[in-house]
């Protein structure tokens, strides 16, 4: 019968020995290379006697010689990218091989056309130094699927659904997300945007932590190794603090959506017609430590709002009060953001920043800022356990001294 390698597959962008995101090809290997592998994995094969899909794992060092780590005789969790970049449907050609039919297709039909990221979605809290997460998917929407307006292609993996359970008894991933387009760049970038469309809560999980890969230099840049998240997130991850690009961008998208409540505040019927609440144009925006005072001018041809140190950006969206995302038009970018009220503050969550905003007066922000800060509860006292478990022996009974150390 006939053997045949499909590429190979990126695989370096791990924590705790799990693999995290994978592309195909890989950035780093040249064609030499990655046919000197692909022949030593087929080698391989005929020497067991191995009819079927398997995956042959293998370590680079930064010479490019690779040594033999591992032989998977299964498909792999990251099958999508090669699918995606080779065209061939690895499941069909398993069951195919098993049901005794020989392969249509040789070495020289494999073609590696474009690149394919894949980001697994995990129910780990990354700002909890990714502890498992359980609890019900209250909400679960992943990113329309299949080929976009631009060219790219989504693709999204999953067994999960909104209203499941996500328990402590299984593997904590819940889908593959896939992106394909013609070069690598455009295929991160169509991941961060598919990354800003997904929207799950009421569990804690990485979208955030894979947003915040998406747009890291050195990931970009391709250069990357195993040691890639111990290397560039050695205090584990916070978020992403968003510059003053990025805070100015939601400050616009946190005016836009305040402009959009008192709109809605002030259509209560029944009201005199002259009688009509005026609503503002002069605000003061803070989120992340970003405070500074803006004027929204709405017209026909949408919104604009200036910033006090003299900058302008055009908003713009059809975001109405319920919706937990919606695309936003900034300053000639589009933005997917996930909207969340709270009280008559404003979450907006984008590219791994999660801000709270607070759009006020100029008065009531001068009166804001004499608030007390509100502390966090002292927990000190109080014996926390981080994660879900079991209590299987307590060593201690009541009038024990307890000694640190």
């Amino acid at each position: 019968g006939t053997t045949l390698y499909l590429g190979e597959r990126e695989c370096s962008i791990q924590r705790r020995n799990q693999k995290v995101i994978e592309e195909a090809p890989s950035p780093f290997l040249d064609a030499e290379t990655r046919r000197a592998m692909g022949e030593q994995a087929v080698a391989l094969a005929k020497a067991v006697g191995y009819f079927s899909a398997g995956t042959v794992e293998f370590i680079v060092d930064g010479a490019r010689n690779f040594y033999f780590l591992e032989m998977n005789t299964r498909l792999q969790v990251e099958h999508p990218v090669t699918e995606l970049v080779t065209g061939i449907d690895l499941v069909e050609q398993m069951i195919r091989v098993a049901s005794g039919e020989k392969l249509s297709l040789g070495q020289d039909d494999v073609e590696l056309n474009g690149w394919a990221i894949e980001s697994r979605l995990y129910a780990e809290d990354p700002y909890r130094n990714f502890l498992p997460s359980i609890g019900r998917l209250s909400r679960y929407r992943p990113p329309a699927e299949g080929r976009q307006g631009d060219g790219t292609v989504v693709r999204n993996d999953t067994g999960v659904f909104e209203g499941g359970e996500i328990s402590m008894y299984y593997d904590p991933m819940i889908a593959k997300l896939c992106t394909w387009a013609p070069d690598r760049l455009t295929a991160i970038d169509a991941m961060g945007k598919a990354l800003d469309d997904f929207e799950v809560d009421g569990i804690g999980h990485n979208l955030p932590f894979l947003s915040a890969v998406m747009d890291h230099d050195r990931f970009r840049s391709g250069k990357i190794t195993t040691a890639f998240i111990a290397e560039e997130f050695p205090e584990g991850f916070s978020g992403v603090h968003p510059d003053e690009a990025a805070a100015r961008k939601l400050a616009a998208i946190g005016v836009l959506v305040h402009r959009v409540l008192q709109e809605r505040a002030v259509q209560i019927s029944g009201t005199i017609g002259n009688h009509r609440r005026v609503i503002g144009k002069d605000w003061v925006v803070t989120l992340a430590g970003f405070e500074e005072a803006v004027t929204l001018e709405t017209g026909p041809d949408g919104a604009s709002v200036h910033f006090a140190h003299g900058t302008q950006l055009s908003v713009a969206s059809g975001w109405l009060p319920g919706r937990s995302h919606a695309r936003f038009h900034v300053g000639g970018e589009t933005m997917g953001v996930k909207v969340n009220l709270i009280g008559s503050a404003i979450r907006l969550r984008w590219r791994g920043m999660d801000v709270t905003a607070r759009v006020r007066s100029p008065r009531v922000a001068e009166l804001a800022r004499l608030m007390p800060k509100k502390l966090p509860p002292d927990t000190s006292k109080m014996l926390l356990c981080p994660m879900p478990g079991v209590i299987t022996s307590v060593s201690v009974k009541a009038g024990d001294a307890v000694e640190a150390g």
